[in-house]
C-alpha cells in the first residue's frame, strides 16, 4: 500500500518544482515508509511513497515502460494480475519484475483506458502517456483506495492520495464548500465527490479521469453496482456458493510477501473471514482486537472464543471506555471533518495490528452487501406501511403524530426507531435519509448562519440521496437503500476510516466482502437471502452455521462505539465548552452563535441530548485549528 501524487501543466510544459513534488510526496511518509521516488520531464511530475508488500526487491515506483514513454505511480493491490500478466505475455508484453504495478502498465499500453476492466482489486493509479500527452487517474470500483485532484486557475493539474498534498500546491482554492458543510452535519463526513474545500474534488469509485493536454479533462464511470442475473434460488445453493465465493475471495487476498493477519472482533463478518483463512492457511492464523473497560461496549470475549475455535495468534489490547484522546490526531489523519467517533478505536486496533503484521484481512463491508444493519431492517418494516398508506394520506396521519409523538414510545416495538412516525410521513429515499442522518434538517437550519445558509442556496443532503437512487440498479427497497450505502457511507465513512487509521500506521487493510465480482453476486440474490424475518445476511449466517460457534451466530452486532454522551458531558465537558463558546467556530461565518449557547445549555443540563451534534462541532472545530494552522504564514 502506498501513497501516490502528481502534478500535470494542462496549458503547456511548465517545468514541475522537484522540491514542492517531493513535499506533496513526503507528505504522506506513513502511507509508505520504506521506499520512495518522484519522476519529472516537461509539463508533468509523478510521486510516489511505498509500503513494500508485492515484489519487495523490485517493485520501486513510478515505473516507466522500457521504452520510456509510459509512467505509472499506483496505490493499491490487484489480486489477479498473474492472471492478466499472462494474457498480456500471450499477447507479446514483455516484463521487467514481478509486480502488479508493471501489469496495470501494460495492460494500458495493449487496452488503454479500459485496462480498468480487466483489474481486480483495491487501486488508486495514475499513468502518463508521454506520446499522447495525456494523463489517465482511475479509482477502484467501490472505492476502497482514495484518489484526490483539482485543477487551479493557472492551469494546473494536481492529484494526490491524500488532500494534505494538494493543499501544499499553491493556488488549490481552499475555501470552505458551503454543501459539504450541510453534507458533513448530515453524514458525520463528507460524501465523494466531494471534500471540505471548494477546489478539491475525489474520483469517485468505479471512475476514471483522462486528462489531455490542452483539452478538457474527461470524467467518466467505468463500473457500477451490476447485479448477476443467474443467482441460485435455494437456501442450500446460495449458502454453498456464497461460501465458495468468500472462499476464493479470501484466498486470492492473502498474497504478501510480509506478515499477514485478519482483525478479529467477535461479530459474524470478522469472525467469517478469519474462518476462512484459518481453513486457507498452513500455519495458524494472526488476529488483533480491542477490548473495552465497560462490559455494555466490549465484545473481546466473543472475539477470544473466535480465536481460540480456530487456533489463531490472538492479540488483544483492553483500552478505558473514556479514553478519548486520540480526537487531537483526528484532524491531521482524516484532512477533513470527520465525524464517526469509532475511528479513535480504529486507530488504537489499526496499532496493536501493525506490531504483529503488515497486512491484514477486514469483515468490512458484509451489512452493506448483504443486509446486516439495524437501520435496514426498520426501513423495511417502515416500507410495508408506506405501501399499504397512499402518500397524501400518510402525510396528513403521520406527519402530525410524528411531532406529536417523537420517541413514539407508545408504538409497537418495531416501529419505535428514531424518527420512525416522520419517516412514514415521506417518501422512502427521503425515510432513508432520516434514519441514517446524524442531525435533522430541522437542527441543521437552524445551526447554520443566514450567510451559509444563504450560499446554500437551497442545497439539502437529500439530493445527493436523490442523486443516487435514480441510478439503483433495483427499485426493490431493499435493494435501493443497500445502493444508497454503497454510494455514500460505505465509502465516504467505512472506507475513509479503516484507509485513513491504517495508513496512520503504515497497515494495509484488504476486504474480502467488497470483492466487485462478490457484491455483484450478492445483489443477484432474491432480496431473502439477505434479510428475512427480521435476520440480517441471512444467507451468510446459513453459510457459515457448521463453521462458526452458535454463540457468534447469534450475538447481536455491537460494533465499535463509544459512550458519546458521557464524553461530550463529564470528561470532555470544557472541552466542548470551550468549542462552543470560541471564536473559531463562531468567526467561521458558519453557523448561529446563539444556537450554539442553546446547544450547550441543553447539553450540559441534560434537558436535551445533543452528543453526536456536540461531537460533531468539536471535530469540525478541530478541523479548522488544523486547517488554519497548515496555512503558510
Amino acid at each position: 500500500m502506498c501513497g501516490i501524487a502528481g502534478v500535470m501543466d494542462l496549458k503547456g510544459r511548465r517545468p514541475v518544482d522537484a522540491s514542492l513534488l517531493e513535499s506533496m510526496r513526503d507528505s504522506m511518509n506513513a502511507r509508505g515508509p520504506d521506499e520512495c521516488g518522484s519522476y519529472r520531464r516537461e509539463g508533468i511530475g509523478l510521486a510516489h511513497r511505498r509500503l513494500s508488500i508485492i515484489d519487495i526487491s523490485t517493485g520501486q515506483q513510478p515505473l516507466t515502460t522500457s521504452n520510456g514513454t509510459t509512467t505509472i505511480t499506483f496505490n493499491g493491490e490487484i489480486y489477479n494480475y498473474r492472471e492478466v500478466r499472462g494474457e498480456l505475455e500471450g499477447m507479446g508484453q514483455v516484463f521487467r519484475t514481478n509486480s502488479d504495478t508493471e501489469v496495470i502498465l501494460n495492460a494500458w499500453v495493449v487496452w488503454g483506458e479500459r485496462c480498468v476492466d480487466r483489474l481486480r482489486g483495491m487501486f488508486a493509479f495514475a499513468i502518463w502517456d508521454e506520446p499522447n500527452e495525456s494523463l489517465f487517474l482511475a479509482r477502484d470500483r467501490l472505492g476502497i483506495k482514495p484518489l484526490h485532484y483539482s485543477t487551479t486557475s493557472d492551469g494546473f493539474l494536481v492529484f494526490g492520495s491524500e488532500i494534505k498534498a494538494l493543499s501544499l500546491f499553491p493556488g488549490v482554492d481552499l475555501s470552505i464548500h458551503a454543501s459539504s458543510v450541510e453534507d458533513y452535519f448530515t453524514f458525520g463526513y463528507v460524501p465523494d465527490p466531494k471534500t471540505i474545500y471548494s477546489g478539491i474534488h475525489k474520483l469517485e469509485p468505479g471512475h476514471t479521469l483522462l486528462v489531455l493536454r490542452g483539452k478538457k479533462p474527461l470524467l467518466q464511470q467505468y463500473w457500477d453496482v451490476s447485479p448477476v442475473t443467474d443467482c441460485p434460488n435455494s437456501d442450500t445453493d446460495v449458502q454453498e456458493e456464497l461460501l465458495e465465493r468468500l472462499t476464493e475471495a479470501v484466498g486470492i487476498r492473502m498474497m504478501a510477501e510480509v506478515p499477514l493477519g485478519a482483525f478479529l472482533s467477535g461479530g459474524v463478518d470478522s469472525s467469517t473471514i478469519v474462518a476462512l483463512m484459518s481453513g486457507l492457511s498452513e500455519e495458524p492464523v494472526n488476529t488483533c482486537s480491542i477490548g473495552f473497560s465497560d462490559p455494555a461496549f466490549d465484545e473481546s470475549s466473543r472475539a477470544s472464543l473466535v480465536a481460540k475455535h480456530f487456533g489463531t495468534n490472538h492479540h488483544t489490547k483492553k483500552v478505558s471506555q473514556d479514553d478519548s484522546s486520540g480526537i487531537d490526531m483526528m484532524a491531521g489523519v482524516y484532512d477533513e471533518p470527520f465525524a464517526d467517533d469509532s475511528a479513535l478505536p480504529t486507530l488504537t486496533v489499526c496499532e496493536l495490528a501493525r506490531k504483529h503484521v503488515t497486512v491484514t484481512l477486514s469483515g468490512d463491508g458484509a451489512d452493506e452487501v448483504l443486509a446486516g444493519y439495524r437501520r435496514q431492517r426498520l426501513h423495511i418494516n417502515e416500507q410495508r406501511v408506506r405501501s399499504l398508506v397512499p402518500h397524501n394520506l400518510r402525510a396528513r396521519i403521520f406527519g402530525p403524530l410524528g411531532r406529536a409523538f417523537p420517541k413514539a414510545d407508545w408504538a409497537p416495538r418495531q416501529l419505535r426507531a428514531k424518527t420512525t412516525l416522520q419517516a412514514l410521513a415521506v417518501d422512502s429515499v427521503t425515510a432513508y435519509l432520516t434514519t441514517v442522518a446524524r442531525t435533522s434538517h430541522e437542527s441543521r437550519s437552524r445551526l447554520f448562519s443566514s450567510e451559509l445558509k444563504s450560499r446554500l442556496n437551497g442545497y439539502n443532503s437529500i439530493d445527493l440521496f436523490r442523486h443516487h437512487a435514480e441510478r439503483a440498479p433495483s427499485s426493490d427497497p431493499l435493494d435501493l437503500i443497500q445502493y444508497l450505502d454503497i454510494k455514500t457511507s460505505l465509502v465516504g465513512d467505512i472506507l475513509t476510516k479503516v484507509d485513513r487509521a491504517s495508513m496512520r500506521h503504515s497497515l494495509e487493510v484488504r476486504v474480502p466482502f467488497l470483492d466487485h465480482e462478490v457484491v455483484n453476486w450478492c445483489f443477484g440474490l432474491a432480496p431473502r437471502h439477505r434479510l428475512s424475518g427480521g435476520v440480517g445476511k441471512r444467507a451468510l449466517r446459513g453459510a457459515m452455521n457448521s463453521i462458526l460457534p452458535d454463540e457468534i451466530l447469534r450475538s447481536p452486532k455491537m460494533g465499535f462505539s463509544v459512550p458519546l454522551a458521557s464524553w461530550t458531558r463529564v470528561a470532555m465537558q470544557e472541552r466542548a465548552k470551550a468549542t462552543l463558546q470560541g471564536d473559531r467556530l463562531r468567526d467561521s461565518g458558519l453557523f448561529d452563535a446563539n444556537r450554539l449557547d442553546q446547544i450547550l445549555a441543553e447539553h450540559v443540563s441534560r434537558r436535551v441530548d445533543h452528543s453526536s451534534l456536540v461531537w460533531s462541532l468539536m471535530i469540525f472545530d478541530d478541523f479548522l485549528k488544523c486547517s488554519q494552522e497548515a496555512k503558510p504564514a
